[in-house]
């Protein structure tokens, strides 16, 4: 039998439209497919919108790497985000030591990555011009951030006590009112982080100076909310390598004064637990 050349045309273009159609709309539906969002906490260490600005270059540099949508999130203060942590409102959260090792177990988050090469200092400044000593601060009212904040407030206090110092805590809400109210001269001195402080905008940062430096402990952690799901879990950190070689990411962890992640676990931060903080 003989097919009309005409018709084998015709057949030929309408199995090619209907497949071009079938196709399209299969990466329709494929690109139209909600991603997984992910809320961020970030401990307001600094102002919300310094954090957004530091933050969520990188947030969506991860979000590219690993398909998920994770959304950047803060609180106005510390103990907000404190409340807001131990009521596990955060999927993965960026906290301190001290928060790390009191939500381990409850609500139940997981060590996901921590900053590379780095350990977390506890610094005390001061006035640019100041001259006095450390012994001066006896009872004395000081600027820290919040009861909570690790270095800035735990650790600078606990060692300044062990100098036999009677410490009077003004807590100002963050790191950044730390400095401008030191800056100011409403406080003679007030704890902070060396990472926060390296990020000050140089007309405060110029105003002041590094007058002393706690010992040095496993820095904060990025950690997972325990009700995530495997695959999630698993996206995220097989993520770790390949974020460090993204582009976008790397000019992130410059304005986050750090060099990388790198994966960690929960026993990353024993040295923090045998503190025994107690407050």
């Amino acid at each position: 039998m003989r097919i009309n050349l005409k018709n084998k045309i015709t057949f030929a273009a309408f199995a090619m439209a209907l497949w071009f159609t079938c196709g399209v709309a299969a990466n329709s539906k494929a690109e139209n497919t909600p991603k997984q969002t992910l809320v961020f906490g970030v401990v307001p260490q600094q102002s919300a919108a310094k954090l957004a600005q530091q933050w969520g270059p990188l947030l969506k540099a991860w979000s590219e790497v690993t398909g998920l949508d994770i959304r950047f999130a803060t609180a106005r203060d510390i103990p907000t985000f404190e409340q807001r942590l131990a009521a596990g409102e955060y999927d993965l959260a960026y906290m301190n030591p001290y928060h790390f090792t009191l939500v381990n177990q409850s609500p139940g988050y997981t060590a996901l990555a921590r900053a590379k090469d780095k350990r977390i200092t506890g610094i005390m400044v001061a006035k640019k011009d100041w001259q006095g000593r450390i012994e001066d601060f006896d009872n004395v009212f000081l600027a820290f951030p919040a009861p909570r904040a690790f270095a800035a407030s735990i650790l600078t206090q606990s060692e300044l006590r062990q100098k036999g110092l009677s410490i009077s805590p003004k807590y100002v809400g963050s790191h950044d009112s730390v400095y401008m109210a030191v800056a100011k001269g409403l406080y003679p001195a007030g704890g902070g982080v060396m990472r926060t402080f390296n990020s000050l905008d140089v007309s405060i940062k110029q105003q002041l100076t590094v007058i002393y430096r706690t010992n040095s402990y496993t820095p904060h952690a990025i950690a997972f909310a325990d009700d995530l799901d495997g695959s999630t879990v698993s996206a995220l950190q097989q993520s770790i390598n390949v974020l460090n070689q993204h582009a976008d990411a790397k000019a992130a962890f410059a304005k986050l004064s750090i060099k990388g992640l790198e994966p960690a676990k929960d026993s990353d931060w024993d040295d923090v637990v045998a503190l025994d903080i107690q407050l």
